[in-house]
């Protein structure tokens, strides 16, 4: 059978690689991409049959492009996973920790460790454009006593040293991927285990309007996992509203607030219907 090629934004060995592997397993092709606009133009182009992407991260809050790239591509999410993030400690060779005076990552790597630098003041940090990037940067130009901070997955790929595994400041460092394909999930004669849909709308600039389009939720006990909203453009002070709600979109609850949202929301959009993520 033909392996899925899943396109992800940055180098090989990324966070989204290793989600990657978790959402469609350990034998996926990957394509990295410098961008993520360059993610979901290169599924619709058919470059890639899948695409995963960053959407929220627990300490920093959603990745706001990724939301707007949603709406614009039309691509549906067909699932989704929780990556805990665990910063390790690599270099290109064999390192002795003490010997390390440099480590190079992404800024928001570097700031998500900052416990480990003022516990070894005698390390500088250098920031990179990537994680993984940093690591393969190292193995393509060794540096006496440099390190890079990056996915055990990198460290794998470019055939590096782990020196300190789980440098990370917070242990509860998780980011939410989805996965998007071309075509939405057929719905499922019987639908085992829990099921999220996301969704994204326009309001009216007035009075109560948010109010009522959360009332259409609640009124029928369905849970809101998630809000979101995006400036609208050429609109200034309106916004698109995303919203994941913890059922089917097909179950008739579901359907039925949906009908009542649309009554005085505009441009109601199912971005995916997908089975909830671990």
């Amino acid at each position: 059978m033909k392996k899925i090629t899943a396109a992800f934004q940055g180098e090989r060995g990324a966070f989204s690689e290793e989600a990657a592997r978790k959402l469609l397993g350990p034998d996926v092709q990957v394509l990295p991409c410098q961008r993520f606009e360059e993610v979901f133009q290169s599924l619709v182009s058919k470059k890639a049959d899948a695409a995963v992407i960053p959407i929220e991260n627990t300490l920093h809050g959603s990745i706001h492009e990724n939301y707007d790239h949603l709406l614009r591509f039309h691509l549906p999410i067909v699932g989704e996973t929780n990556l805990r993030i665990v910063h390790n400690l690599i270099t290109p060779a064999k390192t002795k920790f003490r010997d390390i005076k440099r480590v190079y990552s992404h800024p928001v790597a570097l700031n998500q460790c900052l416990k480990f630098f003022a516990d070894n003041p005698q390390i500088e940090k250098a920031q990179f454009y990537d994680t993984a990037g940093s690591v393969k940067h190292l193995v393509e130009n060794p540096e006496p006593g440099a390190a890079a901070i990056a996915s055990s997955v990198a460290a794998e790929y470019y055939n590096a040293y782990i020196v300190k595994r789980s440098i990370e400041d917070d242990h509860q460092n998780f980011t939410r991927f989805f996965l998007l394909r071309r075509k939405a999930l057929p719905s499922p004669a019987t639908r085992d285990g829990d099921w999220k849909t996301s969704i994204v709308f326009n309001l009216r600039n007035v009075p109560g309007a948010l109010f009522r389009a959360m009332s259409v939720f609640a009124l029928r006990d369905i849970n809101l996992g998630k809000i979101e909203s995006r400036p609208l453009r050429g609109k200034p002070w309106e916004y698109h509203f995303y919203v994941d709600f913890l059922q089917h979109v097909d179950d008739e609850a579901a359907r039925k607030a949906l009908g009542h949202l649309g009554e005085f929301a505009d441009a109601v959009h199912v971005l995916g219907c997908y089975p909830r993520g671990a």
